[in-house]
């Protein structure tokens, strides 16, 4: 990202504060991470190119409250990354396409500590995060991302800020934490009776809900307790319907 004025804008969407703590992840030659120490943010800028890093630590020498971690964020030891600091962390980022969707799925189910993601991502992985039933990017991202996050696209970037000029557009999408999951199930069988019904899109829950190993008979009064047509398509169900279903399901 070569532009300030958009890291700028990226900080005012993530709301941060002075003396807020945030983790940045893929800071690069940190443009986002000036943005965010010029704010009065604690940085944690996490980068895991070691022909980046010492450029990134030459650039951080001089902002206030920023410390540069060398480490993958996929691999990120968390609990040490958050430093003990704050119970409310911000993960404010601009995120590579090949670990946008997993590190975001990764930090809202086991890292409570952050409680807010404001990330720059390609436009179709942002869609998908925040897409509702109904909408053409839903699917089994989305229905995950709902259960932990309430989340909107807050602002749309063109590939002209950038360098190497991408051929895609992106989107800054924020997430911020729920107190609580809004529908009482359990996890696992939700997450069964999801990922079976998004393996093969624009089939029918009926279908979806016999590969989980249920007669047709068995389908059908699942389907009917949880009050679900048994012709809709997943891509039609809301996370409400897939709990109802997860909790017909027989034991």
């Amino acid at each position: 990202m070569i532009d300030p004025n958009v890291a700028r804008a990226i900080v005012r969407d993530a709301g941060v504060a002075p003396g807020e703590d945030v983790i940045e992840i893929g800071a690069g030659l940190g443009s986002l991470t000036l943005a965010l120490a010029a704010a009065g943010a604690r940085v944690t800028a996490v980068e895991f190119d070691r022909t980046v890093v010492p450029a990134l630590r030459e650039v951080a020498s001089d902002a206030p409250g920023v410390r540069v971690v060398e480490a993958d964020a996929m691999r990120l030891d968390w609990s040490s990354a958050l430093d003990g600091r704050a119970d409310a962390w911000t993960l404010c980022a601009n995120l590579p396409y090949n670990i946008a969707t997993p590190l975001v799925l990764d930090v809202l189910a086991e890292v409570p500590r952050i409680r807010r993601l404001v990330v720059m991502v390609q436009r179709e992985v942002g869609e998908r995060l925040v897409a509702a039933a109904g909408d053409e990017a839903y699917g089994a991202v989305s229905v995950r991302v709902a259960f932990r996050a309430s989340g909107s696209v807050v602002r749309r970037v063109r590939p002209d800020v950038f360098w190497p000029r991408p051929k895609v557009d992106s989107v800054v999408v924020r997430l911020d934490r729920l107190r609580e999951a809004p529908v009482d199930v359990d996890e696992a069988r939700l997450w069964a009776v999801v990922d079976e019904a998004f393996a093969q899109r624009r089939k029918t829950m009926r279908n979806a809900l016999r590969r989980l190993d249920l007669s047709p008979e068995e389908a059908d009064a699942v389907l009917a307790e949880a009050g679900v047509d048994p012709s809709a398509r997943p891509e039609e169900l809301s996370l409400d319907a897939f709990a109802s279903l997860a909790g017909a399901m027989p034991t």
